[in-house]
């Protein structure tokens, strides 16, 4: 996060349930219903450059995407997850829908990679909890749209 990032930041207050949590940035700060913050693992990642072995910079690790539901104050809000993670198809769906087993549906391309070279395989069970303290940053596009 740079001084001239002008997202909202605050941290999370408190948790309420499996999908409500308390954030300590309100109405003071231009949170509105619809708001969506990002939790963010608190330390980020170092980044090494493969070269030379010198960490070039630190970036930024979600634990999940929230959208602000009630503003309560000046300081507060509760927000709530808000993203449907879809489901497979039984046999009886695939039975049923014989049609699609013609062709490949429509997805979104990935890379290709070993396990254990992604940045967020670094996170231990631990650091990927949503706890109160945890940074909250305002996330306007799809930037974290395949955070799980």
């Amino acid at each position: 996060m740079t001084q001239s990032d002008s997202r909202i930041h605050g941290k999370v207050a408190a948790i309420l349930s499996t999908r409500e949590l308390v954030l300590n940035v309100g109405s003071e700060a231009g949170v509105e219903l619809g708001t969506r913050f990002v939790v963010l693992n608190s330390k980020g990642v170092d980044v090494r450059d493969p070269d030379t072995g010198e960490i070039i910079g630190t970036v930024e690790v979600p634990k999940t995407v929230v959208k602000v539901v009630r503003v309560e104050g000046p300081r507060l809000s509760v927000a709530r997850t808000f993203r449907t993670i879809p489901g497979r198809a039984g046999v009886l769906d695939a039975i049923s829908s014989m049609a699609s087993l013609a062709g490949t549906p429509e997805r979104i391309e990935t890379l290709r990679i070993e396990a254990g070279t992604s940045i967020r395989a670094e996170l231990s069970d631990e650091e990927s909890y949503v706890k109160p303290g945890d940074i909250v940053v305002e996330t306007k596009g799809n930037e974290y749209d395949d955070v799980a």
